[in-house]
């Protein structure tokens, strides 16, 4: 294992346990899409996720676990699992610096996989009440993705200093009903390959702890492996529940 992958996995594995010393303030969630159909095309669509924060005075834990699987026909279409976490220190009532690390499978990416570790500075500009706020962060990193196959310069890995742009809007519109916008931008100060990435969801109260999401992502790459399309789009309707 190369040495720079192994500092970024292990970033990823010890982030949200940097502070975690007061185990009674996580909070989470746990998402489930599931559609199956039969007759003239049978197709089964499954979407998982489990969402993490635990959060003190001085200290913000989050992670984010999830997979996506199609099959059609009998033949698998997607497959997809992807882990990120992140600990930030808040030096200051609306200020914090962060330490990011993330890992992806992507089965039909064009990629074994892509992980990255990231560190700087976030902001939460706007708060409004306990659900609503902006949050916005820069940073940079390093980016280690293995190749499925070798490039044209006979690589199998791509490896560079990254710079990091993400903001997260969160709106609530009701009592029982939140808007949500994330998006980041990951730029290669080598390649210049930059990944962007999308997610739009509203989500809804059905009743107690559960509730409905509709969300809509896009993932961009400016120079993604031979053979591989640039944008992947994901449109989705799944059920929450918060715990």
């Amino acid at each position: 294992m190369d040495l720079r992958q192994a500092v970024a996995i292990t970033a990823v594995v010890i982030a949200p346990f940097a502070s975690a010393q007061e185990a009674d303030n996580w909070k989470g969630e746990t998402e489930l899409g599931v559609l199956i159909t039969s007759g003239n095309t049978e197709e089964t669509n499954i979407k998982g996720r489990l969402g993490l924060i635990h959060e003190v005075e001085t200290w913000r834990n989050t992670g984010e676990f999830r997979t996506n699987y199609s099959e059609t026909d009998d033949e698998t279409t997607a497959e997809k699992y992807l882990a990120a976490l992140e600990t930030d220190y808040k030096f200051a009532e609306n200020q914090y610096w962060f330490l990011r690390g993330s890992y992806e499978d992507d089965r039909f990416s064009g990629y074994d996989f892509e992980s990255s570790v990231t560190t700087g500075y976030g902001n939460r500009v706007w708060t409004s009440g306990e659900r609503s706020f902006l949050d916005l962060s820069v940073g940079g990193g390093y980016r280690y993705n293995k190749l499925e196959t070798v490039n044209a310069q006979g690589e199998d890995a791509e490896e560079e200093a990254i710079a990091r742009l993400a903001g997260q809007f969160d709106y609530a519109l009701s009592e029982n009903s939140l808007f949500r916008q994330k998006l980041s931008t990951e730029i290669g100060l080598d390649e210049n390959n930059t990944v962007t990435e999308s997610e739009t969801s509203l989500q809804a109260n059905v009743v107690g702890n559960l509730s409905m999401k509709a969300a809509f992502r896009v993932k961009h790459l400016s120079d993604p492996p031979a053979g591989s399309e640039n944008t992947d789009t994901e449109t989705s309707l799944s059920l929450i529940y918060g715990f």
